[in-house]
């Protein structure tokens, strides 16, 4: 299967509504013509966390929310890059950062942020930041640091964003993914499922990420982990069928992308994950916080991993 850029909102809906077993044969036969069966283990670390200015619903980091998150001093370089070098040690050979930012602040902050990417970049890893938004030059700074990707998720539709985030626009997230991509940096964005979306909500998203030229190279599938005293902390829960849809869906969508099984995973069991593994996701978050959220833990992932017979995929940048 060529890859595509002109899906429609109609064919990606007919897609997420396929019977299951329709939709993950086509989703594997799509996988198995693009991409191994290995999978890429990711380790994400909160280098900043709390006191966030976004008011997103879904997130514990938000000064706007009364969570059991509180605002932390931001970790030194020293520090994250013995974080770095542990989940190497483990398996890993991703390492993504998290600064719970608006948007990236110049100064001393930032030349550390520089620091950390270089080093971890100087172990033989991938380096992903997320920090919010962003200037061309920072992106380029990052660039030259040798950031491997910046992640900066869509969250939803276009249509529906309003109802989850008010202080920064659709416009907003687009704007920053232009100034990475411009800069020679590649992208992983993607979104959360179980915010109160629509299925055409989630069509939406999917082809926003779809219609760009090239596909992300990272799309994050995140189901919402209800987090006391944010708003969307009562929403139902996301069942994992619907994770599975998602997945399908964007491999077929985006072929040669890594569709990363995120948020949300340590609910599942391990039959589920493997249907998501069929589906087309492959790379996981590996470690046992997310962020500030529970994951599974790094002893059951590989026991998974070896039970499947699947190899942790090594970097290729």
């Amino acid at each position: 299967m060529a890859e595509r850029y002109d899906w429609t909102t109609e064919e990606i809906l007919d897609l997420l509504q396929k019977p299951l077993l329709d939709l993950v044969y086509e989703a594997q036969t799509v996988h198995r013509e693009h991409n191994s069966h290995d999978i890429q283990l990711a380790t994400l670390l909160s280098v900043k966390t709390g006191g966030c200015g976004e008011d997103c619903g879904y997130c514990a980091q938000s000064a706007h929310h009364e969570t059991p998150v509180k605002a932390e001093p931001i970790m030194d370089v020293a520090a994250v890059l013995g974080k770095a070098a542990q989940a190497k040690a483990a398996g890993a050979s991703r390492f993504c950062m998290g600064w719970a930012w608006r948007e990236i602040r110049d100064g001393k902050a930032f030349d550390d942020m520089v620091d950390m990417v270089k080093g971890v970049r100087q172990m033989g890893m991938e380096a992903c930041v997320t920090a919010g938004m962003l200037n061309d030059s920072q992106a380029e700074r990052l660039a030259d640091a040798g950031l491997t990707a910046y992640n900066h998720n869509l969250d939803t539709g276009p249509e529906y964003y309003d109802q989850v985030i008010s202080t920064r626009t659709y416009g907003d997230r687009l704007q920053t993914l232009e100034r990475v991509r411009k800069a020679g940096i590649t992208l992983c964005c993607g979104g959360i499922i179980g915010l109160g979306e629509s299925l055409r909500d989630r069509a939406r998203m999917l082809e926003i990420l779809a219609t760009m030229t090239p596909h992300p190279e990272s799309v994050p599938i995140n189901a919402l982990v209800g987090v006391e005293g944010t708003p969307l902390q009562s929403q139902q829960t996301v069942e994992p069928f619907e994770l599975v849809r998602m997945c399908a869906t964007a491999r077929i969508l985006m072929p040669k992308t890594k569709v990363r099984l995120s948020a949300g995973r340590e609910s599942l069991s391990q039959e589920a994950q493997v249907l998501c593994f069929m589906a087309g996701a492959n790379s996981i978050f590996y470690g046992e916080k997310l962020l500030t959220v529970d994951n599974q833990s790094g002893d059951r992932d590989r026991d998974l991993l070896k039970e499947i017979g699947v190899q942790p995929l090594q970097p290729t940048a």
